[in-house]
């Protein structure tokens, strides 16, 4: 697969790449740590696992235009990632991240999640993004709230509660001339 460079994001700070086969080793470190990737759903994957969803991830990107990103920080120290992915469960497309927690509270998992739900609205057209939260992972939760993310419902999981937040693109007001 040979990457589009309207699929590469650049922010301030990071830089967000689809990923390829090249980021195996850091996905399954950080895939299998679990403080990074308790609460993700499925939880810690095994090296096997990480390099199955890997081949889907790449195919993906291909099929849909969206998928998962390395996010670097702009010197290229990989931090974690962030996806737009379609949801088994049929609820849409979600927003999803992770990052190891030496990269936590400098507000790159905000920087990466902003960046990554204007590519679903602006460049992948898509018009409703949804994300979801166990209620007990505070740090998501405010990551989803301060990138402009409204939460409309909940469900249980496993005795988990789940949050469910969107992102609905507004469109633009037409302009009648005369």
């Amino acid at each position: 697969m040979s990457v589009t460079w309207a699929w590469v994001v650049e922010t301030a700070r990071l830089r967000m790449t689809p990923v390829g086969y090249w980021d195996l080793p850091d996905l399954i470190q950080l895939k299998s740590d679990p403080r990074a990737f308790a609460l993700m759903l499925g939880g810690v994957r095994s090296p096997v696992q990480t390099a199955e969803e890997l081949a889907q991830d790449i195919q993906g990107w291909g099929k849909n235009g969206y998928g998962m990103w390395a996010v670097r920080a702009k010197r290229g120290k990989f931090l974690g990632i962030t996806a737009l992915m379609n949801r088994a469960d049929g609820l849409g497309v979600a927003l999803r991240f992770a990052f190891y927690p030496e990269a936590r509270g400098f507000g790159l998992a905000r920087e990466a999640a902003s960046a990554a739900l204007i590519y679903a609205h602006d460049t992948a057209h898509l018009p409703e993004v949804i994300a979801v939260a166990r209620e007990d992972n505070y740090g998501s939760r405010e990551v989803l709230s301060s990138i402009g993310m409204s939460r409309v419902r909940e469900f249980n999981r496993n005795g988990n509660l789940m949050i469910v937040y969107q992102s609905i693109k507004l469109s633009s007001p037409r302009v009648n001339s005369a």
